[in-house]
């Protein structure tokens, strides 16, 4: 989801950006508002598509004109303002990101050599983005709370918390991602959840933990592995969290090469993820037709060099294969290898992280992103092979999907 998805860590300043008809000087008018114009001032300095511009010059003077905006502007005004005028550019990896929400240390780690500058300052005294929590995400749905992701080997995963559980409270508190968990690290705490509708709640004692987000999620994707068998045949699953993760594809071509996953006959790839990012040739662990090859020194201990998957695949798709991932599962389609699921986010460009005063985060797309000659999946996505739906509330830890991608692949092994 990050930069490095095309191998960019660097800030790129875009020099074909074109003046704004619509306004006078150039740019847009000065609201007063230090956070507001910042994020206006980096938009139009670095988003991707200039023929977007007008149309967001023409916002930022609708908000500004619409209700006062200036230096004494509420939070809440603030916030508002900046998101509806980055609303208007209709695009991914663009967006703010404030300090009370995971997202924000996640994105921090994700972009963390764009505001290396800043890390110490902001993340005292190692510099290494880390927040406390139990490794779970929750998603608003119908006037309620719905548990959408557990991290593998988390907190949460280790207490029994499943994936659709409504979250009710924590320590007698309404749930904030951030708030609930703050000063409590090494401590356990009480999250009163509903799993099913209209049941009584149920009370899980959760140990709060400090949590580094990329090491978190390579944490996640170990974790994930796994090894069933039907019918006499053995299937593995993985689930890849994110790409950004520095040692998240080396542990899973460890894994096929000599660990978990050596002696599987088919894997199912799970690209159900947070973000994205990565290398662009990440699927190659899938679909390249290269050998694996190994370095074997004097000492005997060998090393891996390359390696490459040569049974079967099964992919595992949804809203959630964005940006990096978005761009695995394109790759492996067109390897004709099935996707179970639902259509990917349609979020394939690259961003940049950028630093406002007020220390949040505005993510900005600084490049269009083309697979091929001329093939785009920003606002399309990648479709399903095998399309299956799934409904989050109360899902009871249930997951049709990878009970659909285990079905495939006995198909796909069986011969069929």
């Amino acid at each position: 989801m990050d930069i490095k998805t095309f191998g960019l860590l660097a800030a790129t300043a875009l020099n074909l950006l074109q003046p704004l008809p619509v306004v006078a000087e150039d740019a847009p008018p000065k609201s007063g508002s230090p956070v507001f114009d910042r994020a206006v001032e980096l938009v139009v300095d670095n988003f991707h598509d200039a023929s977007a511009l007008p149309r967001f010059g023409a916002a930022v003077i609708r908000e500004i004109g619409s209700e006062p905006l200036n230096a004494a502007s509420s939070e809440a005004r603030v916030d508002k303002a900046i998101d509806r005028v980055l609303a208007s550019l209709q695009a991914s990896h663009t967006g703010r990101f404030e300090a009370d929400t995971i997202a924000y240390f996640e994105l921090a780690d994700i972009f963390r050599f764009a505001i290396r500058n800043e890390m110490r300052r902001l993340f005292q005294p190692e510099g290494q983005a880390s927040y406390p929590g139990i490794g779970m995400i929750a998603e608003p749905l119908a006037g309620a709370l719905f548990v959408s992701d557990v991290y593998d080997g988390s907190p949460a995963a280790r207490a029994g918390i499943l994936t659709g559980d409504e979250i009710l409270s924590v320590d007698g508190a309404p749930y904030h991602e951030i708030a609930s968990f703050r000063d409590k690290v090494g401590r356990t705490i009480e999250i009163r959840l509903r799993r099913k509708a209209s049941a009584e709640p149920i009370a899980v004692q959760v140990a709060v933990e400090r949590l580094r987000p990329l090491r978190t999620f390579e944490k996640a994707i170990e974790a994930s592995i796994s090894v069933t068998e039907r019918k006499g045949k053995r299937i593995g699953y993985v689930r890849l969290w994110t790409l950004s993760a520095p040692d998240g594809l080396d542990i899973v071509a460890r894994e096929m090469a000599d660990g978990r996953l050596k002696d599987v006959d088919g894997i199912i790839v799970d690209l159900r993820g947070r973000w994205g990012g990565g290398p662009s040739d990440a699927a190659e662990l899938f679909v390249g037709d290269t050998p694996t090859f190994r370095l074997i020194p004097r000492n005997g201990e060998a090393t891996l060099a390359n390696v490459r998957w040569q049974r079967p695949v099964v992919g595992i798709i949804d809203g959630g294969a964005r940006s990096g991932l978005e761009l695995f599962a394109y790759a492996l389609k067109v390897n004709g290898i099935p996707l179970v699921g639902s259509r990917t986010a349609g979020a394939l460009l690259a961003g940049r992280a950028y630093l406002l005063p007020d220390d949040s985060l505005l993510e900005v797309a600084v490049s269009d992103a083309v697979i091929g000659d001329d093939v785009r999946l920003e606002g399309i996505g990648v479709e399903p092979d095998i399309p299956v739906a799934f409904t989050l509330p109360y899902a009871a830890g249930r997951d049709p999907q990878r009970d659909a991608a285990v079905q495939e692949m006995q198909r796909i092994l069986a011969g069929g």
